[in-house]
């Protein structure tokens, strides 16, 4: 497992690095237009110390790359990616092997600390208007015999409907709140980086027999 998580984040890392103007861009029209440059920043951090973490369990790799998104990434998405990552290494920490049942319990875990940091929740043009319906779909799919590389594939359609939706949303949250009706029309940089996230665990799983 530790091998995959670790292909996962150095893609990531690259995903986000590619895209982090595009991010930054979003940001612009309704935040502090630093999305992109933050969260690049912060991965890049986690990628060049990829190699320390060899020795390390999946627990524990989870615990640095929460400190390293903590440490690096400024704005409120540090802290929030930072939080789940916490919230997803206490769930693993006592499991000598992680089974596909503990894969959605894993997300949701994640989700919940992003919830319980950023006193948020679905609908309010977050991440987690993006992360919410694709933990959901594993939840409720999990337990099908189709592998899990499949039920990723599904659950990320229900990702991209939830990113999607943010366009037309009131945001709540953050500083896009401030802007009230003007927030409406625009993307949320969070519930697109969240995608692109969610959308290379899915290309990486795609690769593997799981």
């Amino acid at each position: 497992m530790q091998k995959i998580i670790m292909e996962i984040i150095n893609r990531i890392a690259e995903i986000i690095h590619e895209n982090k103007d595009y991010l930054t861009d979003l940001d612009r029209a309704i935040g502090d237009g630093d999305h992109g440059i933050n969260l690049n920043r912060g991965l890049l951090k986690i990628k060049e110390d990829a190699e320390k973490y060899s020795s390390l369990s999946d627990s524990e790799i989870s615990n640095k790359i929460a400190m390293t998104l903590i440490s690096n990434v400024g704005g409120a998405s540090g802290a929030l990616y930072g939080t789940a990552f916490m919230k997803m290494a206490a769930y693993i920490k006592d499991k000598e092997n992680i089974s596909k049942n503990d894969i959605p319990n894993i997300f949701s875990a994640g989700i919940e600390g992003i919830k319980m940091r950023g006193k948020s929740d679905v609908g309010e043009k977050t991440m987690l208007d993006t992360l919410i319906p694709f933990s959901n779909y594993l939840k409720e799919n999990i337990k099908k015999e189709e592998k899990l590389n499949i039920i990723f594939s599904e659950a990320l359609e229900k990702a991209k409907e939830g990113r999607d939706s943010t366009i037309e949303m009131l945001a709540k949250k953050g500083r896009a709140s401030y802007l009230k009706e003007r927030s409406i029309g625009h993307l949320d940089p969070g519930a697109a980086s969240s995608y692109m996230i969610l959308e290379t665990i899915t290309d990486v799983l795609r690769g593997k027999e799981i």
